[in-house]
């Protein structure tokens, strides 16, 4: 296993629509692998294949470090081709960060409530609800599945507030406890 690089934020994967992964192969086996060690090594709650360069449409999540003690424990969940099958009306405000923007930080509302269709690492099909922080988690992690960022959600007034700090990742100023994949640089 290896932790790999996170892309962080103006890559231009990180705008690119991923593709389902037809079979599992030693490589898919290996990229989850990858992607479960490297989400953990960062401190992350999830990580899209995307944040690591790949076009895969897949993500890894573990929202256990920020559910209460009487709040059902889910553990590590790797989601191959998943689908959003539904989501509530109902929406909730709360802080989100990404590990592919570091250090930024803002608000963003999403729905309480999804039902998410998805294969295991095993390629064993699943249909399960999902609501508060787990919905919160796969529909930031979907999102990057897609080619859209948490920032992506904000008023161009919140966007305007991070504009230096989004400067910075751009320029590849960026500081993380984790490694990031190192701007290119045009000459």
């Amino acid at each position: 296993m290896s932790i790999l690089p996170i892309v962080t934020y103006n890559d231009p994967i990180l705008r690119e629509k991923t593709k389902e992964v037809k079979s599992r192969t030693e490589f898919i086996d290996r990229f989850v692998e990858d992607l479960i060690e490297t989400m953990y090594h960062s401190n992350g709650l999830g990580l899209a294949a995307p944040q690591v360069g790949s076009s895969h449409r897949i993500f890894v999540f573990d929202p256990d470090p920020v559910l209460e003690d009487d709040e059902e424990k889910f553990g590590l969940i790797v989601c191959i081709n998943p689908k959003i099958i539904e989501q509530s009306s109902h929406q909730i405000s709360m802080d989100e960060g990404c590990l592919s923007i570091p250090d930024v930080n803002d608000t963003v509302k999403r729905a309480e409530d999804i039902t998410l269709h998805y294969l295991d690492e095993h390629f064993v099909q699943h249909t399960r609800d999902f609501t508060g922080w787990p919905a919160r988690i796969i529909l930031h992690e979907y999102d990057h599945l897609d080619g859209i960022l948490f920032i992506d959600h904000l008023s161009s007034f919140r966007r305007r507030m991070h504009k230096s700090q989004l400067n910075a990742i751009e320029a590849g100023e960026a500081e993380a406890s984790y490694p990031i994949r190192p701007k290119k640089h045009s000459t």
